[in-house]
């Protein structure tokens, strides 16, 4: 497999973009899928949506620790809840913001192969597949988010956690 190069915020447009229904599940498909887990998997991410390494199509990967999830033109079915948390991206890199996402959703996508599958999803898991999702509707966590940590921010934790 090959590790891509991952888009980065302000230098393509192509993350600002919608990404366009995946139709062909062939061999193609199969190497961007797990060239996109050999990227994750190097940068330490636990999501890579297609138009973060270029492509604009609505594939996404997640590996929240519990084993690697595939989805071709997922759709959140429902959300249930509210939670708000750090969030990061590996587009985004060097930044994490406090964002509000679901507390929990079910997604409905296809496998690599066309299979119609459902994920359902609470705590990271829920907060990826919102967030990947919406990489696939040229939305970024910094249009959501509710407020920047800063480096200052970062350091009062720390020195009460001491």
């Amino acid at each position: 497999m090959a590790i891509r190069k991952i888009v980065e915020m302000g230098k393509d447009d192509i993350l600002r973009k919608h990404a366009r229904k995946v139709e062909k599940f062939d061999k193609r498909l199969g190497v961007l899928l797990d060239d996109m887990a050999d990227t994750m998997y190097e940068a330490d991410g636990v999501g890579l949506a297609a138009p973060q390494v270029g492509i604009l199509k609505r594939c996404v990967v997640i590996d929240v620790g519990e084993g690697l999830i595939e989805l071709i033109n997922p759709e959140i079915l429902w959300s249930e809840g509210e939670v708000v948390d750090a969030e990061g991206c590996l587009s985004v890199p060097g930044r994490r913001a406090t964002v509000a996402r679901p507390e929990k959703v079910r997604v409905h996508a296809q496998d690599r192969k066309g299979s119609h599958i459902e994920v359902e999803g609470e705590g990271l898991l829920a907060r990826c597949l919102c967030h990947e999702i919406d990489h696939l509707d040229g939305i970024l966590y910094v249009d959501k988010m509710i407020e920047d940590i800063t480096d200052q921010m970062r350091d009062e934790e720390e020195g009460e956690n001491a």
